[in-house]
C-alpha cells in the first residue's frame, strides 16, 4: 500500500488546551470564543479542522489552510485533509464545533480530561517500567525479537475521541544508535488513569550505505489510517473502524503472556497464538452487513509458523464487535519450509471491500 502519511512534524494539542480560556468564560462568550479564539491567529488554534470534525485533535503548523467566506482561516494536516473537509465545509464545521462543546462539557462537570503533558509522563513511566540495565526493552512481534532502546524523544502525540491517545516515540538502537524506531503508545482514559492498551512499531530501520533512514512498517496500524485519509464520513472511515474492534477484542483476550487462544474447528485443538499484524483491506459481506479483516499470528516460540485467522465483525446497537474468529489458514512444514494451506476459501461468496 502506498505511504500516504504526512511527515509532517505535527504534535498534539490538548482538549483541556483548547477550553482552558473559553470554560473561566459565560456560555454567550464561550459560544463566540469557540468561533474566534479571542481574535488571534487561526480557528481551532491552529488545530486540523478536518481533524476536530473526526474526533481527533492534531496540531498544525498551518502551512496547508483555507479562508471562508467570512475571513476565518482554518489550518489542516495535510492536503487531503483540506479536501476531505472542503466537499462539505458546513457540515464538517458543524461536527468540528460540536466536537469541541463535548470536550468542553466534560472539563466542565469534572470529569478528567488528559492533557499532552498526561500522556508524555505516562509514556516516560512506561519506558521506566519495562527497562532494563538503563536500555527500553521491546519485544517486537514482527521480528519475533527484543529490541534493546535508548529513548530520543516524543515526537507526535493525537487524541481520537472514543479510541484514546497515541504517541509516536523516536528510539535510536542501544549498540547501533544509528538505527532508530518511530514506536507508538497505545493508551485509553480509564477514570484518573491511563491504561497502556498496546505497543507497535510504526517505523523501522533500513541500511542505507553507512547509515540508515526510517521506513512505514506495513501494513500500517489502524489508528494511522485516519490521519492518511480524512474520510469525513462513517462509510469512509468503516475500515479503521473494524479494524480497531478487531484489536479491542485482542487486547481483551489475550492471557498474561500476550497470547489468545483460538479453537480449529477442523481439529478442535485450541491454539495458543501471538499477534503479529492486521491486514487491509477490510471486506464487507453483502446482504448480511458483516465485515471481516484478516490478520497474522503465530506459534509462541516460532518465527515462522503462521496462522491466518479471520476476525468477523457485526454491527449491532450502532457498535462494531466481534461476533467470531475462524482459522483460515494453518502453518503446514514441506521440504523444511513453512508455508500455510487454506482451511476454507470466499468462493461463492458476495463481498465488497472497504478501503
Amino acid at each position: 500500500m502506498t505511504n500516504m502519511i504526512s511527515e509532517q512534524p505535527i504534535r498534539q494539542l490538548t482538549a483541556a488546551a483548547l477550553l482552558t480560556g473559553m470554560l473561566a468564560l459565560t456560555p454567550a462568550s464561550a459560544a463566540l470564543a469557540m468561533d474566534d479564539h479571542g481574535g488571534a491567529g487561526a480557528e481551532f488554534d491552529e488545530s486540523c479542522a478536518m481533524g476536530m470534525a473526526d474526533g481527533q485533535v492534531v496540531k498544525t503548523d498551518c502551512s496547508v489552510s483555507w479562508t471562508a467566506e467570512d475571513g476565518k482561516v482554518y489550518c489542516f494536516s495535510s492536503e487531503n485533509s483540506k479536501s476531505a473537509f472542503l466537499k462539505d465545509p458546513k457540515a464538517n464545521l458543524a461536527r468540528a464545533k460540536k466536537f469541541l462543546e463535548q470536550q468542553q462539557a466534560k472539563a466542565a462537570s469534572g470529569e478528567k480530561v488528559f492533557t499532552e503533558e498526561d500522556v508524555n509522563a505516562r509514556v516516560q513511566e512506561v519506558i521506566d517500567e519495562r527497562s532494563e540495565g538503563g536500555a527500553f526493552v521491546f519485544h517486537d512481534p514482527k521480528l519475533a525479537a527484543d529490541l534493546r532502546l535508548t529513548f530520543d524523544q516524543i515526537k507526535i502525540v493525537r487524541g481520537m475521541e472514543g479510541y484514546g491517545w497515541f504517541a509516536n516515540v523516536i528510539f535510536n538502537d542501544v549498540e547501533e544508535p544509528k538505527k532508530q524506531y518511530a514506536i507508538d503508545f497505545w493508551f485509553k482514559p480509564d477514570g484518573q488513569q491511563l491504561t497502556l492498551q498496546d505497543i507497535r512499531v510504526q517505523k523501522g530501520p533500513k541500511r542505507d550505505g553507512d547509515g540508515y533512514f526510517m521506513i512505514t512498517r506495513l501494513p500500517v496500524a489502524w489508528w494511522w489510517l485516519p490521519v492518511q485519509e480524512h474520510p469525513g464520513s462513517i462509510e469512509g472511515a468503516r475500515a479503521w473502524h473494524v479494524m480497531a474492534a478487531i484489536h479491542d477484542y485482542i487486547l481483551q483476550n489475550k492471557d498474561e503472556d500476550g497470547n489468545i487462544t483460538v479453537k480449529d474447528e477442523k481439529t478442535g485443538e485450541d491454539l495458543k497464538l501471538q499477534f503479529v499484524e492486521m491486514h487491509r483491506p477490510v471486506r464487507r459481506l453483502m446482504g448480511e452487513g458483516k465485515y471481516f479483516a484478516c490478520t497474522d499470528f503465530r506459534k509462541p516460540g516460532s518465527k515462522d509458523e503462521y496462522y491466518d485467522l479471520d476476525f468477523w465483525v457485526d454491527e449491532k446497537d450502532g457498535k462494531l464487535k466481534v461476533g467470531n474468529v475462524k482459522v483460515h489458514k494453518v502453518p503446514v512444514q514441506e521440504d523444511g519450509i513453512w508455508t500455510q494451506i487454506d482451511r476454507y476459501t470466499f468462493e461463492g461468496m458476495d463481498f465488497e471491500e472497504t478501503l
